[in-house]
Order: C-alpha cells, then sequence, then structure tokens
C-alpha cells in the first residue's frame, strides 16, 4: 500500500513523448503536473515521473533532494487520494510532476501542495471521463 515500485515508475521514452506532446497539464506551485489516459494494461494505475530543472538547480545533490521529498510525500498519500478513484474506475494513467519552484522548500510545505495536487488531479480525472468522485 505505502509502497513505490519500479513497476510504477515512468521510463518509456514513447510514453513521454505521448504524454508531453498529448497530455494535459495544470500548475499547482510549485509544481507541474502532466497526465494523460493510458489504454495499455499495467500493473499498477499510475505511472509517473518525477523532475527537477537541471537549469535552476546546477547542482545533483539539491535536484535529488528535490525528488526524494516528492517521491516520499507522493507514496504516502497515493493510494487514498488516486488509486482508489482510478482502480474503481478501471482506468490508468501516466503522470509527470515537474519542481518549478523557486528555491528548496522542506518537506511539510511539499507535502501540503503535493495533497493539493493530488486533489487537483482527481477533479480533472472525473471531469474528463465522467468517473464518479
Amino acid at each position: 500500500m505505502y509502497t513505490f515500485k519500479k513497476e510504477e515508475r515512468l521510463c518509456n521514452k514513447r510514453l513521454i513523448d505521448k504524454l508531453f506532446h498529448n497530455g494535459s497539464s495544470f500548475l499547482c506551485y510549485p509544481f507541474k503536473a502532466s497526465w494523460l489516459y493510458h489504454t495499455e494494461p499495467q500493473s499498477y494505475p499510475v505511472q509517473i515521473l518525477f523532475s527537477a530543472s537541471k537549469k535552476r538547480y546546477k547542482h545533483a545533490v539539491d535536484r535529488n533532494l528535490i525528488k526524494r521529498r516528492m517521491r516520499e510525500s507522493y507514496r504516502l498519500h497515493k493510494q487514498q487520494h488516486l488509486y482508489s478513484l482510478l482502480q474503481a474506475a478501471d482506468k490508468t494513467i501516466v503522470l509527470s510532476i515537474g519542481y518549478i519552484g523557486k528555491e528548496i522548500v522542506a518537506y511539510d510545505v511539499i507535502e501540503k501542495k503535493m495533497l493539493k495536487l493530488l486533489n487537483q488531479l482527481t477533479e480533472q480525472l472525473t471531469a474528463a471521463n465522467n468517473i464518479p468522485g
């Protein structure tokens, strides 16, 4: 339930290109989320990609810290906010969350914003495909 396995990570280049060219996106500062319904069967309802800009954060240590905090907050809240909705509707999505903030913020701020992002995503998913929310 509170795991984040390799199968949940988005690694397929063609799928990533498709996500950024055809997917829907929205801003929830300090994050930018892009998502797309995926028709092929997957073992998990969501495949996700986390990113932090190399242009804004020159040191890999900083990018890794941001991505680690994002992954942890997502891992703790994905089941109740996202998985339950998608499993009930029998849908799968691919998702990208990019960090666009100007400075590195504490984990509790990232967690609060991640919750807001997941709620906004569930609203968009229910509106896009008439999924009962």
